[in-house]
């Protein structure tokens, strides 16, 4: 008798187990650009600020959505992991790589002089470092993705 990794309680009613809730953080952490798209569409009047805000240059706009598009994605298929299962499976190392491209396009600014005037684009940057640290060594995240967790007999 093969016995459980985890508890009966940590699969969800389609017998998958649950996704751990810092993995929906670092999918809204990675999205970061296209959320603020929606706040600035939302704040008519104060949009344009608010994008030129965080994104003095257009240029960075458009790749931070670019790189965001992963996590976008990401976000749709977990309600699609049975349908799509190889899909699901290969999605931590696609939101890994978007992770790295990022952390480099970040590295490369830096080592380019254009250092930032307030903390938080380098608070970001620690952040997306934990997050692909977290995404590539917590267990359980890694055990949700492999098609043994997927259902529950």
């Amino acid at each position: 008798m093969i016995g459980l990794k985890y508890l009966p309680e940590e699969y969800d009613a389609k017998g998958q187990l649950r996704l751990p809730f810092l993995f929906w953080l670092i999918l809204l952490l990675q999205a970061r650009t296209w959320l603020l798209l929606v706040m600035a569409g939302a704040s008519r009047q104060q949009g344009n600020d608010l994008l030129a805000l965080f994104y003095p240059d257009r240029q960075s706009f458009w790749l931070g959505l670019a790189l965001g598009i992963p996590a976008a994605i990401g976000l749709l298929l977990t309600g699609y992991r049975q349908r799509w299962p190889r899909l699901w499976q290969s999605w931590r190392h696609v939101l890994s790589a978007s992770l790295l491209i990022s952390l480099l396009w970040q590295g490369s600014s830096l080592l380019q002089g254009a250092f930032p005037d307030s903390p938080l684009p380098l608070l970001l940057t620690l952040f997306d470092l934990l997050a692909l640290f977290w995404l590539q060594t917590q267990r359980r995240l890694r055990d949700c993705f492999l098609p043994e967790h997927q259902h529950v007999e």
